[in-house]
């Protein structure tokens, strides 16, 4: 897509449709929105445009050079929220930004999707202004913002956009655009606002709506925040909801239409088939750009994730239902691979949020429309879900068979409560998956999340039991003996989470099972709008029971939590 009006000329064109301000690089590839977005758009005929990283401090030239749209500005903060990009969890200013050339640091303001639609606003105030993406999306409803150590209202209440797209927006942004076209010539109040779709109004609701808390309540009560915050999770699970309304402030009430019904596999082949360059712009000129690194020759095979993990937003975004693309459509990208530049044979990640979910759900479809639980795997295995590895293994064979592909490696995270439990391999197939798993896709590390050892905070994450790590990473060592491989397992954990005390980083630490094996990594938990951790962090309580939760506030402290991953704290 063009990025300045001497693109547009070469193009022909004098003027485009939308607009699309981004805090990220502008790369052509299907794990960034903006591409995704951009290419959906223009293959239902619209011309669009790309204004990556906009100088929003210096004359605003960057926010004028291509002028109007014919239809609206798209707005989105990047990959990542910009707090979270910008900030670690003591909240200390990152030296880098791997979304950026060089991963040279601030690029983009803190906030972004609400500095940008503020500029927008001010300069062409009659073109509406649609936000989207993870920033967007997961600030949707009221909630808690870990930088100001505040609940915050909608961000359409405080960043003026005109609409809001949450989720993974395909569909409706080509409803959107469509409303925009119809309305300017039939009236906006003739037509009905797509699925996917929030805005704020003045109007208030009929009685058909969910109606949550007020603002000031929730502000004024923690548990009423739980009450909001339980009511949307369940009804984000759910086939189908009702639109649900918060009021932000006296009078200014937020609407949130329900999101479309899962897409099938030809729609979603349908959008990674577009044509993508899988490049960054010519205008970096081969700049390094870290997030691209680390994806250009990965592939992403599924979308969605039923594990339920208590600090992850990827259910929140994305959706609980895994939603599959087809094998031909991924051997397809599998064999375009090959002609990018660079390509050594080797695919670095064939996976999705979670690497093994591909191709899973209920057994039961019916029963799943039902369904208001918000994990499949905990605290027990759902009995209505398949979790044959069959499929997968057939897809990692086709893939591996294709002139030209030397290895694929796995570099998404796994669930291996979907393979394994305190007694073994669920079955035979769940074993030579593993065996394959371990033997031909892993590059000889093995990295598994299972974030704790103290069994009540893995109980506040929503994660199986430690026991449950020690059974895989016996199992692995067996195997990588077996086979004659030096191979090793990297277990990831989280500090600071709630519930978790120095002492039960202590015991993590000193931890028989852990004596063997290198712990890399530690993530000092960073409370992210919409999850069920971050709520617990702010309000102190279960969010079932009420009970009362214990929450490290203190940077000094979670500092010391996280120095045991290293033995530093004794």
């Amino acid at each position: 897509m063009p990025t300045s009006k001497k693109e547009m000329e070469h193009l022909g064109w004098e003027n485009v449709d939308v607009i699309i301000f981004s805090g990220d690089a502008y790369i052509d590839h299907p794990a960034f929105g903006t591409a995704v977005i951009s290419r959906v758009l223009e293959s239902a005929g619209y011309r669009v445009a790309v204004v990556p990283q906009p100088n929003w401090r210096d004359d605003l030239r960057d926010f004028k050079k291509l002028g109007k749209p014919r239809l609206f500005f798209g707005v989105n903060s990047g990959a990542m929220d910009s707090m979270v990009n910008h900030y670690t969890a003591a909240k200390r200013l990152r030296s880098n930004d791997a979304y950026t050339p060089d991963g040279a640091p601030a690029r983009r303001p803190d906030y972004a999707v609400k500095v940008y639609t503020e500029i927008l606003k001010k300069l062409y105030p009659d073109v509406p202004v649609v936000i989207g993406g993870i920033e967007a999306s997961l600030r949707r409803f009221a909630h808690y913002d870990y930088w100001q150590d505040r609940l915050m209202p909608s961000v359409l209440d405080w960043c003026k956009a005109d609409y809001l797209i949450y989720g993974m927006g395909e569909r409706a942004i080509l409803d959107l655009a469509e409303y925009i076209k119809r309305g300017r010539k039939e009236g906006y109040e003739k037509i009905g606002k797509p699925r996917q779709v929030a805005w704020i109004s003045h109007d208030r609701p009929s009685g058909n709506e969910i109606i949550l808390h007020p603002f000031h309540e929730i502000a004024a009560d923690k548990k009423k925040f739980i009450e909001n915050f339980n009511l949307i999770e369940q009804q984000a699970n759910m086939a189908s909801s009702p639109v649900m309304v918060e009021e932000q402030s006296p009078g200014n009430f937020l609407y949130v239409n329900p999101p479309y019904p899962l897409p099938t596999t030809e729609e979603v082949d349908s959008w990674y088939d577009l044509p993508y360059s899988k490049l960054p712009h010519p205008r970096y000129k081969g700049k390094h750009i870290p997030a691209y690194e680390m994806i250009k020759f990965s592939i992403n095979t599924h979308r969605g994730c039923f594990g339920g993990c208590s600090f992850c937003t990827i259910a929140a975004h994305q959706g609980k239902t895994i939603q599959s693309r087809s094998e031909k459509s991924i051997i397809r990208e599998a064999e375009n691979l090959r002609h990018l530049p660079g390509f050594a044979g080797n695919i670095s990640d064939l996976g999705g949020p979670t690497a093994n979910m591909y191709g899973m759900g209920g057994k039961d479809k019916s029963l799943c429309t039902k369904c208001k639980r918000k994990s499949c795997l905990y605290p027990n295995l759902c009995t209505n879900l398949d979790t044959s590895h069959k499929r997968l293994l057939k897809l990692y064979d086709a893939i591996s068979e294709i002139s030209g592909i030397k290895h694929v490696y796995i570099g998404s995270g796994i669930r291996y409560d979907l393979f394994l439990n305190e007694k073994g391999f669920l079955d035979d197939i769940a074993y030579d998956y593993f065996c394959k798993l371990v033997k031909e896709h892993t590059g000889g590390r093995l990295k598994v999340a299972p974030e704790h050892t103290e069994k009540h905070v893995l109980h506040l994450m929503n994660k199986p039991g430690f026991e449950l790590y020690e059974k895989l990473q016996s199992e692995f060592f067996k195997v990588a003996e077996r086979s004659g491989l030096n191979y090793t397992i990297v277990p990831y954990f989280i500090s600071s989470h709630p519930g978790c005390r120095l002492q039960d980083m202590q015991k993590l630490a000193s931890h028989k099972s852990l004596k063997k094996v290198h712990v890399e990594q530690v993530q000092d938990f960073t409370p992210t709008p919409m999850t069920k951790s971050s709520v617990i962090f702010y309000t102190g309580m279960d969010l079932k029971t009420l009970n009362p939760v214990y929450v490290e506030r203190d940077m000094k402290k979670k500092k010391e939590q996280k120095a045991y991953f290293f033995n530093l704290g004794k």
